[in-house]
């Protein structure tokens, strides 16, 4: 008790007393996995300005996206995080939306966004006027990125492809901001990082920090997902043949530590600038992805799918009030991220913002947020957890899978036709059932005509995937 009441004095001075409201950075990843983390357990992975904001701040260990309802599931994903909708009640080009930064805005906050935007130019300038180095797209090469800024009638202006790698043109626009920022106006920065995203090109000083021979296969490493999901052979699957070897997912996230290590690099130089602009104390940082990635998990490439290393993500709150060193086991989805900046900026969120505030639990009052999470791809997949427990529906095979998460975080073991387990099934598919009609998602989990549960690879084109959306 004696150490709760100064935290929550804390946290209230945060929101309250300070000379300005509290400042927000946003540094959100772009298909990263939530154990990618050198301080979070990943003994492989440099990240070691990642490692000071864990040691800083609240780390969220089981914190989620809702998915997805088409491959390029960071569309969605963004737009669900922007504008603090469900999956199934978002527009993916936020039209009609009242994103978070138009609400600081209009709490007396200077926006400014640089790096990725995938939900339409009009949202990006009624957002962030102020947006300067901005991709619109999916995804491209890591140098020579198309860029383009906001221009002061908001359409999209001074198009150029700078040859600097992308990541390094991003903070270079965060720093170039913050060095000019009116010190006594709070300001909500926004860094939407194209990484690790592939192509997953990175420096070679990054490059020649891993040996791929060395790299730790996942402990769900698989040569082939074991039956068909109904989406084997989209664009990230075909990154890699079939069956997938050990040396080549050992070269995969060799280059994915690579360039989320050029990433943290990056987020070290922001974090310095706000240090030498005298602001940090006074700055909410939040690190957090779109999505996560299978990388030869489950026999996988992608994110097209609701196993736990696609649907989770790291979530990192850094910032006064906030408490330090701290993991934290509340579950939670990108959209409550919205009233958490609100909250924090002493703003209202709308009314439809369907997020919940996390401040309860990064001022360390409440140690739960949400009791159950649903999550969904297309019309393929429904996941659904408790507190410990998960079902997976694959709609198109008509196949359920049942895991322990206490006991199997990786999803090795399904349990849903063991003995003594039949009640559970039931009990979850009860659950996902409830929880769609409250999400809004009308999606049958039986398929009309259920494809064949055996895929045959041997019949797949072998080729390297082409540039796309996702």
């Amino acid at each position: 008790m004696n150490s709760f009441i100064p935290m929550v004095l804390g946290f209230l001075m945060f929101a309250h007393a300070q000379p300005t409201k509290p400042n927000i950075v946003l540094l959100f990843a772009d298909d990263q996995r939530a154990d990618t983390i050198h301080a979070l357990g990943n003994s492989q992975i440099i990240t070691p300005n990642l490692d000071a904001l864990v040691a800083g701040g609240t780390s969220f260990d089981r914190a989620y996206i809702m998915g997805g309802l088409q491959g390029a599931v960071c569309v969605p994903s963004r737009a669900m995080m922007l504008s603090g909708k469900s999956l199934y009640r978002v527009s993916e080009q936020l039209k009609e939306n009242t994103t978070w930064p138009m609400v600081l805005r209009q709490s007396g906050y200077q926006t400014f966004a640089t790096g990725k935007w995938h939900n339409g130019a009009p949202a990006l300038a009624a957002s962030f006027p102020n947006a300067k180095s901005i991709y619109l797209g999916g995804m491209s090469d890591q140098f020579g990125t198309p860029m383009a800024d906001v221009g002061p009638d908001g359409k999209m202006t001074n198009q150029r492809k700078p040859p600097e790698h992308c990541s390094e043109v991003f903070a270079d626009e965060a720093i170039r901001f913050l060095k000019n920022a009116d010190k006594d106006k709070p300001f909500a920065v926004y860094v939407a990082f194209k990484s690790p995203h592939d192509p997953r090109q990175a420096p070679q000083k990054y490059l020649d920090m891993y040996d791929s021979s060395k790299v730790t296969l996942p402990p769900n490493y698989l040569p082939e997902h074991p039956f068909n999901n109904g989406e084997l052979i989209i664009r990230d699957e075909r990154l890699e043949k079939w069956p997938r070897s050990k040396s080549a997912i050992q070269k995969h996230l060799a280059e994915y530590y690579a360039i989320i290590s050029h990433q943290d690099a990056q987020i070290g130089r922001i974090v310095q600038a706000l240090k030498e602009k005298g602001v940090y104390e006074n700055t909410l940082i939040v690190f957090a992805a779109d999505n996560g990635l299978a990388i030869g998990s489950h026999g996988l490439m992608g994110k097209q799918s609701v196993y736990e290393h696609s649907v989770r993500i790291p979530m990192i709150v850094k910032g006064p009030g906030v408490q330090k060193n701290r993991r934290s086991n509340a579950m939670c989805l990108t959209i409550d991220l919205y009233p958490t900046f609100c909250e924090v900026a002493g703003a209202k969120a709308p009314p439809v913002v369907e997020g919940k505030s996390l401040v309860p639990v990064l001022s360390g009052r409440e140690t739960t947020h949400r009791s159950e999470i649903l999550t969904g791809y297309r019309h393929l997949m429904r996941g659904f957890r408790d507190d410990r427990f998960k079902l997976i529906v694959n709609i198109a095979v008509n196949k359920t899978q049942l895991f322990d998460l206490q006991d199997d975080p990786h999803e090795l073991r399904d349990l849903s036709s063991e003995a003594g387990m039949k009640e559970k099934v039931g009990q979850l598919m009860e659950g996902m059932k409830k929880a769609q009609q409250s999400w809004g998602d009308k999606q049958s989990l039986t398929p009309e005509k259920a494809l064949p549960l055996k895929f045959d690879f041997s019949k797949v084109p072998e080729e390297k995937a082409k540039k796309g959306k996702s």
